[in-house]
């Protein structure tokens, strides 16, 4: 699933209001993390994740996030990224 430039920011306004569920800190990506993530974005497609550590790490985690969870990085904004994935059989959230 890949979103267009026009998707992305209507997500971006959408999740604006919305505070972070998951945090990732001092321990890193742990799979007790991801099965949270995973956990969130089930139950509410659209959702933001805390990161907490240096850039380089924030951002192989973001990516890696994206990847592990098979979802789509809306954006990333400090030590915060956004991440959308359509539930597969309850959609709430339109992407526009």
């Amino acid at each position: 699933m890949s979103l267009k430039a026009a998707q992305k920011k209507n997500l971006r306004g959408q999740a604006h209001h919305l505070k972070p569920l998951v945090i990732v800190a001092d321990k890193g990506l742990s799979d007790t993390v991801v099965a949270e993530i995973e956990r969130a974005l089930n139950d509410h497609e659209l959702i933001k994740v805390k990161l907490r550590g240096e850039r380089e790490e924030r951002k192989a985690w973001a990516l890696s996030i994206a990847k592990k969870c098979k979802a789509e990085l809306v954006q990333t904004i400090g030590q915060v990224a956004c991440y959308y994935r359509k539930h597969p059989e309850k959609p709430v959230i339109n992407p526009g």
